[in-house]
């Protein structure tokens, strides 16, 4: 495959490129422009949990970030076929995980059924119960180039291990 040449940004980490997959690291968090492929989906996954579990925010919320951006790209190749073009983006913070997944298809906007997620009649519709359980509250935008899926992961308060118990522990 070829390889590009970074470019000089405003990035402090030089991008990783190459045939359909372009990834910037934004402060703790990245951007990620790519080519829906069975291959950039497995690099997808490993980036989004490396980049969460790596901000110390831990293996659960770092998996099921990876489980909510899965869902989101594999919905846009569903949507707009093998190859789509898709944007990733992930940012970690200390109360919430902010999962982002832009596609181009405007018009497709994700539906919820009327069927319980465990039924055997659902043919679709299950990875919206996946969004709803993991990032209640998530959104849809529209761009100018598509539309813009947001889902803010909270993340668990870490333990104060210096706080004493009151009346005792």
């Amino acid at each position: 495959m070829h390889e590009a040449q970074p470019h000089a940004g405003p990035t402090a980490l030089t991008p990783q490129a190459s045939c359909g997959f372009y990834l910037v690291h934004h402060d703790a968090g990245f951007a990620l422009h790519m080519n829906a492929s069975q291959e950039h989906l497995h690099q997808m996954r490993a980036v989004v949990y490396k980049t969460v579990a790596g901000a110390g925010i831990g293996e659960e919320i770092a998996e099921s970030a990876r489980l909510v951006a899965s869902e989101l790209v594999g919905n846009a190749v569903r949507l707009c076929g093998p190859w789509a073009p898709v944007v990733v983006q992930v940012y970690p913070h200390e109360d919430h995980v902010l999962v982002q997944v832009h596609d181009p298809e405007p018009a497709a906007l994700p539906e919820r059924r009327d069927q319980a997620p465990d039924s055997a009649d659902a043919e679709a519709g299950r990875g919206l119960w996946i969004l709803d359980a993991l990032a209640p509250g998530w959104t849809v935008q529209s761009t100018p180039v598509g539309k813009q899926i947001i889902c803010a992961l909270p993340a668990p308060a870490p333990l104060d291990l210096n706080h004493s118990c009151p009346g005792g522990c």
